[in-house]
C-alpha cells in the first residue's frame, strides 16, 4: 500500500484531489480570518480552551493538562503573535497544498494545527482533515507530483546535497 501511495501515478492523481480539497479548507479558513470584517483575535478562543479544557469522561481530570498550561502561560500572554500566526499559517498551508508546493511541509504544519485545535477541544472538521492529511503526508513527494513540487524538489535536493557537502556532514565510511 505504501509503495503504491508513494510511487503510483494514479495514487498521485487521487492525492491531488485530496490535496486540493484539504488545501481549500485551510486557505478559506485563513482568508476569512485575514480579510474578515473584524480583525482576528484568538484571545476568546484561548480563554475558552483554558476555562473549559478537555476532561476525562465522568471526572474533572484534564486530559491535556500540559497543553492547557501552554495555553495559559505562553499562548494567551503572547496572543498578538498567535493572531498573526494562525490566520497566515492557515492561509499558507492552504496555498502550499493547492499549489502542491512544499506539500509535505504544508501538510505537516496543517496536521500540527489540527491537533492543537483538537487538544483545545475543538472537533469541527479537524478529524476529517487529519485523516486526509495522513494520506498526504504518507505519500510524501508523490502527493505533490502534479504540482509545483515536481519542479522545485529536484532543485532543493541539489541545494541540500551541496550544503551537506560544504558542511562536511556526509558520513565517512572506511
Amino acid at each position: 500500500m505504501m509503495k503504491w501511495l508513494r510511487g503510483n501515478r494514479y495514487a498521485a492523481m487521487m492525492l491531488t484531489i485530496i490535496r486540493l480539497y484539504v488545501g481549500w479548507q485551510w486557505m478559506t479558513a485563513g482568508w476569512h480570518k485575514i480579510a474578515g470584517a473584524k480583525p482576528f483575535d484568538a484571545a476568546g478562543y484561548l480563554k475558552g480552551a483554558i476555562a473549559k479544557p478537555v476532561l476525562e469522561s465522568g471526572t474533572t481530570d484534564m486530559v491535556y493538562a500540559n497543553y492547557v498550561a501552554f495555553l495559559k502561560s505562553f499562548a494567551l500572554p503572547n496572543v498578538g503573535v498567535f493572531n498573526v500566526m494562525v490566520p497566515w499559517g492557515e492561509l499558507l498551508v492552504g496555498l502550499g497544498l493547492i499549489l502542491g508546493a512544499l506539500t509535505t511541509t504544508a501538510i505537516f504544519f496543517g496536521l500540527l494545527m489540527n491537533f492543537m485545535y483538537m487538544f483545545a477541544g475543538t472537533v469541527s472538521s479537524n478529524p476529517w482533515l487529519i485523516l486526509l492529511g495522513f494520506f498526504i503526508i504518507a505519500a510524501g513527494a508523490n502527493a505533490g507530483k502534479f504540482g509545483v513540487d515536481h519542479l522545485i524538489l529536484p532543485y532543493l535536493h541539489k541545494w541540500f546535497d551541496k550544503l551537506i557537502d560544504r558542511l562536511h556532514l556526509k558520513p565517512k565510511y572506511k
